[in-house]
Formats: C-alpha cells, sequence, structure tokens
C-alpha cells in the first residue's frame, strides 16, 4: 500500500512539472488594475480647491447616473453657492433637506445662503435645527459664527 501511494505521489509530481508556470500566475499582474476615479471624491477634491464650476458637471452626472443623494445634493448646492448662483444653490440645498432634514452640511450652508440674501430670521431657523440635530456640533458652531458676524455687522 505504502508503495502505491509513492508511485501516486511521484505521479503527481510529474504532473505539476509539466503544468508551465503561468498557470499559476493567471490573473494576477504585477501592475493593478486602473480603477474608476470615484465622481464624489474628485468633485470633493475640486470643491476643496476652490474649483466649484468644474465640481458641478461631475455632481451632476452623478446624481443623473446614481440617483439623487442628499451629499451629492448638498455639495451641488455648495458649489452653486460659491459660484455666486444663489438660485440654484437654494434649490438643491433645498433638495437635500427634503430627503435628509437633519442633514448637517446642508442646513448651514442654507443658513449661510439664507445670510448672503440678507434673510438672517431663516438662517437662524437652520441653526435651530441643527441644533436639535447635533447641539454643538462643528456645523452648529460655524453657522453661530457666521449669524453672530452678519448681526454685528448690520
Amino acid at each position: 500500500m505504502k508503495y502505491s501511494n509513492l508511485i501516486f505521489g511521484i505521479a503527481g509530481l510529474a504532473i505539476l512539472a509539466s503544468v508551465p508556470v503561468a498557470a499559476f500566475a493567471m490573473g494576477s499582474t504585477s501592475t493593478p488594475a486602473a480603477e474608476e476615479p470615484d465622481p464624489y471624491k474628485q468633485a470633493q477634491s475640486l470643491i476643496d480647491d476652490d474649483k466649484y464650476s468644474d465640481a458641478i458637471p461631475i455632481l451632476q452626472k452623478l446624481i443623473k447616473d446614481k440617483g439623487a443623494y442628499a451629499d451629492a445634493l448638498n455639495l451641488l448646492g455648495y458649489s452653486y453657492r460659491k459660484s455666486g448662483d444663489s438660485k440654484d444653490a437654494l434649490d438643491y440645498y433645498n433638495q437635500a433637506l427634503a430627503m435628509e432634514p437633519n442633514h448637517l452640511g446642508a442646513n448651514e450652508y442654507l443658513g449661510e445662503l439664507y445670510l448672503e440674501m440678507k434673510m438672517p430670521d431663516q438662517a437662524k431657523q437652520r441653526l435651530a435645527v441643527l441644533q436639535k440635530a447635533c447641539g454643538s456640533c462643528k456645523e452648529y458652531k460655524e453657522l453661530s459664527q457666521k449669524i453672530s458676524q452678519y448681526v454685528a455687522m448690520n
């Protein structure tokens, strides 16, 4: 019995030795496949570099391809606001808040837009939503500070 195991073992090694080495490496490469860039991250990077008008078409395509969601709508609103388009900014912030009424970024940025539009009472309403949603979070503190600055200047 031991002799037959040895023969099968030798036969198995012979078979393995005859298989080309490339067969073991199938599917592996030394260079990783190029990944599709994440459009949301790409847009965020452009926004971080103050390239708002470059981020807008990327976000629009993202929403068209993947469907609307609050984070993308918020960034689109932010990009429009920073590009000087209050009307479209207002529309996208409101769309984001319709999906997620307590969205921290959309509430903060909509409050800032209201200050730019000289509507401090509406900005204070966004601040109240933020206070209920997150207490004294970063977004609350930033909008609160901007409201205080607005009041001091007007």
